[in-house]
């Protein structure tokens, strides 16, 4: 689980982080909506757990950042490092869309008590103040009924709510404030704060008339008592009876000409101390029986404490942040409707990063892009620029470039051949000692003949497997591209008119999470599905390959890393082959790590050591000009062995007339 769950939350230097989260955030650099895609499939994957249902977690497109009942809102600017913080509040928001019967907030008002509400009036209170108090209280009682429910049914997500607490609610300035002079005199505003934070370690019971009362009615400890929003909504009822009880009484005001009577709450200052007239008193909590000597000392008989002018201000801001979190106002990062358009897209492409390295080998570890399906909204997204929009308009103004119907015409050639892959022969052996009856053996029995058995044998073809990677890194661009694709095109053809072969397809790349170029370190291999015949039809590839080019280096071996677990192992009725298209050795590099020369070689080698141990045919293609460095060939030959092959651009299709051989032999 990212971040430990809360450990990341107790460094206090972190703290603007979350006002990242909130939206409040400065300047933004581009979304990597590859990781937000990962995030929100993560995040909605917690909640169907915890729930048992199917919620939507979508993220705040319009500042509609409540729960509805319906669906979960989140924010746009997620990281990994506040990824905490995001699921425990998927999670309290979900819990609330199980639990919370959002009918009885539709008529709060309707619902109140008359004596309640006549008991607040003669306080000086509006009636729309009374039901924002209800209103207020009830939510946070309805808080701790819900998030019970969760820390027992679903134990192991209890870190996700720590974070969350951490941030709302368990501050230094809150902890200060609770032992200070603030919130010590009898209005509204002192009542609220305490209650509010009164689950806190810090809470001083005897800082305010009543609140011990308060506490005995909450009961945290039997929390669980409580099995409706009802029962919450009553609770918050006997709340606010005991602050009325113990509030600053109101001033009257007649009106000389209507005879009108008006109340109004009796000035308070809340920075001011208590009266002092309080005697000593034992208080229960948590912590165990503690004797105080009144209200003008904590309750463990320390001293008030002062805020500075600094702790003033960061306290009414962590003061919102509760009231904004209670009332499901809190501010999320809006997502753009171009940005939800393209994070859509990518969902639908099954794009996730991989982690991938070798620590001995590549001194760190990074991540891969693994984009497992390309889909046409995806190309018109412009993601990524090794299949984005502008390519088809240039495969259609360029005349070199007929690698579609070059590869579908002479894959129609090739596939007559493979037709007989899915015929069976019979041979059938009789006058056995074992097997099934010959019937027509039957009456030799009489003669003393017991091989009157017949045993019958198939043979047929290998269900074949065809993982064919081609490298598209800028170098391979213009004629080589064209060929390796058009062989590639061809082998679906043919394996298409085959019937009982399987093909993937994958191409090669890199890609900056910042844009689709380079940027920075924001930089990783990218390798992505562009074809799998069990799932795609033929049409795919005469719609959406023309849309595919060259861009970026050769990531190579990360890239096997990243693809490795979707790969078909090799058995006994299974032929594997992995196929690879590269014109060049591995070169990468980001702020992670630096992948070239010998230890790129090696971690590359490692991969395809691990292809053969699943039982994966390799076979791989130095695509080559007239002139090639020997230290070219000797790398090459170190990653892929000694049945590596050095072609040319212009002999491609000799690499689909050799698998066709292999897809022929017995």
């Amino acid at each position: 689980m990212l971040n430990q769950y809360s450990n990341f939350w107790f460094d206090d230097k972190n703290s603007s982080l979350v006002d990242d989260f909130l939206g409040i955030d400065e300047k933004k650099k581009g979304k990597d909506l590859i990781a937000l895609a990962g995030y929100r499939r993560a995040i909605s994957n917690f909640v169907s757990i915890v729930t048992g249902k199917s919620i939507p977690v979508k993220f705040n497109m319009k500042d509609a950042s409540y729960t509805d009942g319906k669906t979960i809102t989140i924010g746009s600017n997620l990281s990994d490092k506040n990824f905490d913080v995001a699921v425990g509040l998927a999670l309290h928001e979900a819990s609330h869309n199980l639990l919370t019967s959002f009918e009885i907030l539709k008529d709060l008002e309707s619902k109140i008590p008359i004596n309640i509400m006549a008991h607040a009036e003669s306080k000086g209170y509006t009636r729309s103040e009374i039901k924002s108090h209800i209103k207020s209280l009830m939510n946070w009682v309805e808080d701790r009924r819900i998030d019970h429910f969760i820390f027992t049914t679903s134990p192991g997500y209890k870190g996700y709510y720590h974070s969350l607490y951490d941030k709302y609610f368990y501050s230094n300035v809150v902890d200060k404030a609770l032992k200070s002079k603030r919130y010590r005199s009898e209005i509204w505003e002192s009542y609220e704060f305490r209650i509010i934070n009164i689950h806190n370690k810090n809470r001083q019971l005897n800082a305010l008339n009543g609140l011990k009362d308060i506490w005995n009615a909450i009961d945290l400890k039997n929390i669980n008592r409580l099995k409706s929003t009802e029962n919450s909504f009553d609770i918050a009822c006997d709340i606010y009876m005991i602050v009325l009880n113990n509030i600053k009484d109101t001033v009257q005001t007649i009106d000389n000409e209507t005879g009108e009577v008006t109340y109004t709450p009796a000035e308070g200052n809340e920075n001011i101390e208590g009266s002092g007239d309080s005697e000593g008193t034992t208080v229960d909590t948590d912590e165990g029986t503690l004797e105080t000597d009144g209200k003008d000392v904590n309750d463990d008989g320390s001293a008030l404490s002062e805020l500075s002018d600094a702790q003033e201000k960061s306290l009414d801001n962590a003061i919102k942040k509760q009231a904004d979190f209670l009332n499901g106002d809190i501010k999320k990062t809006l997502m753009s409707k171009k940005d939800a358009n393209q994070l859509n897209a990518i969902e639908e492409s099954g794009a996730s990063y991989e982690e991938v390295g070798d620590e001995e080998l590549t001194y760190g570890k990074t991540k891969s892009l693994v984009v497992r399906n390309l889909t046409k909204n995806l190309i018109d997204s412009d993601t990524f620029y090794v299949a984005d929009s502008s390519n088809g308009y240039r495969y259609d103004r360029d005349e070199d470039l007929t690698f579609v119907e070059e590869g579908l015409r002479l894959g129609t050639v090739l596939g007559k051949k493979l037709k007989i892959r899915t015929e069976e022969t019979t041979t059938k052996y009789t006058r056995k000692g074992t097997g099934r009856i010959d019937k027509r053996l039957i009456a030799e029995l009489g003669f003393g003949n017991t091989n009157i058995f017949s045993q019958s044998f198939v043979d047929k073809y290998n269900k074949a497997y065809l993982h064919l990677s081609i490298d598209a890194s800028g170098s391979m661009h213009g004629s080589r591209w064209n060929k390796a694709m058009t062989s590639a095109v061809a082998m679906i053809k043919a394996a298409d008119m085959a019937g009982n072969i399987d093909v993937v397809v994958t191409i090669r790349s890199t890609h900056s999470s910042s844009n689709r170029y380079h940027s920075g370190g924001d930089y990783y291999p990218l390798i992505m599905v562009v074809y799998d015949s069990r799932k795609d039809k033929l049409s795919k590839v005469k719609s959406l390959f023309k849309y595919l080019n060259t861009s970026g280096t050769t990531p190579e071996g990360l890239t096997f890393e990243a693809i490795m677990k979707d790969l078909m192992p090799g058995n006994g009725s299974t032929d594997s082959y992995f196929v690879n298209y590269s014109d060049g050795c591995p070169m990468f590099s980001n702020k992670d790590m630096y992948y070239h020369s010998n230890n790129a070689y090696k971690h590359t080698r490692k991969q395809v050591e691990r292809m053969k141990n699943l039982g994966i045919k390799v076979l791989s293609y130095f695509i080559s000009d007239s002139y090639q460095y020997d230290s070219d060939n000797k790398a090459f030959i170190s990653m892929y062995g000694k049945d590596a092959q050095f072609i040319n651009a212009t002999n491609m299709m000799e690499v689909a007339k050799s698998m066709n051989k292999k897809f022929l032999e017995r």
